[in-house]
């Protein structure tokens, strides 16, 4: 697995990953296509958001897109395993990349419904910092209930 970083380059297969990751979560986000059945997205790539994409032998398996609140403050803001990879445990080495690569305070949340989200941001996490962090429930401005994980890489 390769981690790039997206640029203008590789926009484009970063927004074509998105319309896949935005239709899976549909059913509990209630978004709909628009005419050209496109999806809107909630996490743009500009100021301290930066996006990320996970390749398996050249092909796009994955996205990430973290926002950085300042320097050692990270936030998932959205991440995506395209699902044939996920058997392969490709979310876990690519989740688990990017923390190394940003040490630091992390915080993921996963919408109200997103179960299988939770169980694997759970899995990942406590694997990662041998069972180190906390987890609650919490009312985010934008998404309503959430489940909040928070912990400290290095």
């Amino acid at each position: 697995m390769i981690i790039k970083t997206v640029d203008r380059a590789t926009a484009h297969i970063y927004d074509n990953l998105c319309q896949a990751y935005e239709a899976e979560f549909s059913p509990l986000t209630h978004k709909h296509p628009n005419a050209d059945g496109l999806f809107g997205k909630d996490t743009l790539l500009e100021g301290n958001i930066t996006g990320y994409l996970a390749l398996n032998d050249d092909i796009p398996a994955g996205l990430a897109a973290i926002r950085r609140q300042d320097h050692h403050d990270f936030e998932v803001c959205e991440f995506y395993v395209v699902p044939v990879f996920r058997r392969d445990k490709l979310g876990q080495r690519f989740a688990a990349a990017l923390f190394d690569q940003m040490p630091g305070n992390w915080q993921i949340k996963q919408i109200e419904g997103a179960d299988q989200a939770i169980a694997f941001w759970r899995s990942v996490i406590s694997t990662y910092t041998s069972g180190q962090f906390l987890e609650e429930n919490y009312t985010d401005p934008y998404w309503g209930a959430v489940t909040r994980q928070t912990f400290k890489t290095h």
